[in-house]
């Protein structure tokens, strides 16, 4: 489970990542991903702390249990940022 569990969830981040930094405007699937992103950070915390953790793994899997933490504030911010606080050119 705990080996099975990183490596989904380190593929969902890979492919989340690239999809976040192409798709910074828009703001409607920002937010669908974020909120994905939270289930994804909250089953890898369950796995991390709740199943017999392979040692190999532990490190990495804990990095990205926090990265995705990092990018799921980073996706709020661009799906919940109002309009008009944007720069005008």
């Amino acid at each position: 489970m705990f080996a099975t569990s990183f490596w989904i969830l380190a593929v969902w981040f890979v492919i989340n990542c690239i999809w976040t930094f192409f798709a910074t405007s828009n703001q409607s699937l920002m937010k669908t991903f974020a909120w994905i992103n939270v289930v994804a950070v909250v089953w890898g915390f369950w796995a991390y702390y709740g199943a017999a953790s392979v040692a190999s793994l532990s490190g990495w899997f804990a990095a990205v249990n926090w990265l995705a933490v990092i990018l799921a504030i980073v996706q709020f911010y661009f799906g919940y940022r109002s309009a008009h606080s944007a720069k005008q050119a």
